[in-house]
């Protein structure tokens, strides 16, 4: 869809159709290869669940695994929520070259270097755009920090690959933050949000727009104004925002920082702070946690609460900037950067004050198509991680457009791993989607010793294979011990590559140690479509 319009249809839009029609081919030669045999492709889908960094390593671990064999070309569809998408938008960025992308993680995390210069050029600039809100800082001087990586390329990179059918068409989700109280009373699908590489919008709608347009500025589904496509690293920063929802902050973060107790860890960021990344970050979140009304602001060295931070750091730039005007020779460049630099502390100040998360033009603005007056009627939306809803894409796989017949689910979460299966039942039953069924007394009774892998089956609907991390195959009796190590807000300094390692094989072993089961459900599958007079084979040796 490279239009400058609006798309307000229903059904696949007409370029991931002609996708995963080319991908239909790739999928029959491989399963042939399995021997595995059928007239027609059926549909799979692969979902990874968010878990920040810890989902991304496991992530790729999974991909490389399903690649090495064989199954990775019988996928159709691959959708990611917060830090499993950082780890399929890799696959992506490198041709799907799962060796060089295993290689390249493991030499990351050996140097454990950061551009933070380069970081803090990109986060500059990004506030100098009209819509900048947190989600630029954390994409650009947290996430980036956490992969080591700051990509520049953009999803309609991606086009090439997807529409010769060599790699599966991806999905990466996030969700509308302003319609939270849609989707706490009423799990409302309009909540959900997609992005492709051709498209970004609401599926449940079928309104969309074009990637390579998400981000501009539009009017009654007619393009106003052209802003340039979001690179990789800025939407990394969007769906993996979980820090966007101040429950999720209440819940994780502060209950960690009053453990550590909050005046210590301020103390330690300043005297340790070699960048204004730092600093401005511990400030943030001290901003936030005052702004909840629940504790109180932090005091400073004098024992005064600091509500005045921004305002004095400005004063204190500010009179720096005139005394260096006084100078002859001063550089008109540097006093640009300085300016700059003023205008993104500042920025980022009143974005932190109104906890402002993934702001863009709302492409949907007085569409006349759209019946809905509080979709159409907004100027701006604010996209946050998916991970805030349902911590996996379900619901981006589940609407009969797309056809799908198998789901694996691989769950990197820390805590149960079945919860996404809960809520999943849940979003499913309320709006009649074929999807298994299990009873809330066998989900408690598997969250206490979960096995690597579940097979799912309603009467209608896909089958579902559920694969969670931390389990009693893999991890015996320490699962426990496991999730510790790998908590969800670790920063990245703590992965040295012994626990990369050790968290790539763990993944790798839960997808080879379940392929008989994985073989078995593919052949069932394609049995769907296979003539009657012929006998089926698979191979699960």
């Amino acid at each position: 869809m490279g239009s400058s319009e609006v798309s307000v249809i229903p059904g696949l839009q007409k370029e991931e159709k002609a996708a995963v029609e080319r991908r239909r081919l790739h999928v029959l030669k491989a399963l042939k290869k399995l021997r595995i045999e059928a007239d027609e492709a059926p549909v799979v889908a692969v979902l990874g669940s968010g878990g920040g960094l810890r989902a991304h390593i496991a992530c790729l671990g999974v991909l490389s695994e399903m690649k090495e064999q064989g199954l990775l070309d019988a996928v159709t569809y691959l959708a990611g929520v917060s830090g499993s998408t950082w780890a399929i938008s890799s696959l992506y960025t490198n041709d799907g070259d799962m060796e060089a992308l295993e290689a390249d993680l493991k030499h990351r995390f050996t140097r454990q270097e950061w551009d933070l210069a380069k970081s803090l050029q990109k986060t500059i600039q990004a506030a100098r755009s009209e819509n900048y809100s947190l989600t630029d800082f954390w994409a650009y001087m947290v996430i980036s920090k956490q992969t080591r990586e700051l990509p520049e390329s953009h999803l309609s990179n991606m086009k090439k690959p997807v529409e010769e059918g060599t790699l599966p068409y991806p999905i990466f989700a996030a969700i509308d933050n302003d319609l939270q109280p849609s989707w706490q009373e009423a799990r409302a699908p309009e909540t959900w949000f997609e992005f492709t590489p051709h498209h970004a919008g609401f599926p449940a709608l079928g309104a969309f727009v074009s990637i390579t347009h998400f981000g501009s500025k539009f009017k009654k589904g007619r393009l106003v104004r052209t802003h340039p496509e979001r690179d990789l690293t800025f939407l990394r920063g969007l769906w993996g925002s979980a820090l966007g929802n101040t429950e999720v902050i209440r819940e994780y973060i502060f209950d960690q920082l009053r453990n550590l107790t909050l005046k210590g860890l301020w103390r330690r960021a300043v005297a340790n702070a070699k960048s204004i990344g730092h600093l401005l970050f511990a400030r943030l979140l001290r901003l936030q946690e005052s702004s909840q009304g629940e504790h109180p602001p932090p005091e400073d060295e004098g024992g005064e609460p600091e509500h005045t931070w921004l305002t004095e750091m400005l004063e204190n730039w500010t009179r720096t900037s005139l005394e260096k005007q006084e100078q002859p020779h001063e550089d008109p460049e540097r006093k640009g950067s300085l300016s700059n630099f003023m205008d993104f502390v500042k920025k980022t100040g009143i974005c932190a004050s109104k906890w402002e998360w993934g702001t863009t033009h709302n492409f949907l603005y007085k569409h006349s198509g759209i019946r809905d007056k509080i979709m159409s009627s907004r100027k701006h939306l604010h996209l946050v991680d998916a991970g805030l809803a349902i911590n996996t894409p379900f619901p981006l796989v589940l609407p009969p457009t797309r056809e799908v017949h198998l789901i694996l689910s691989f769950d990197f979460s820390a805590g149960d791993p079945f919860e996404t299966i809960r809520a999943t039942t849940d979003y499913c039953r309320r709006h009649k989607i074929p999807f298994p069924q299990v009873e809330e007394a066998e989900l408690d009774l598997w969250s206490k010793a979960p096995a690597s892998c579940y097979i799912l089956k309603g009467e209608t609907g896909p089958v579902v294979m559920h694969f969670p991390l931390f389990n009693i195959d893999a991890c015996g009796g320490d699962i426990e011990a496991w999730s510790d190590t790998y908590d969800t807000f670790k920063l990245a300094d703590t992965y040295t590559l012994d626990v990369v390692v050790l968290l790539l094989a763990l993944a790798k072993k839960n997808v080879r140690e379940n392929k008989k089961k994985i073989l078995r459900e593919l052949m069932n599958v394609a049995g769907l479509y296979y003539p009657k007079d012929s006998a089926r084979s698979c191979c699960l040796a």
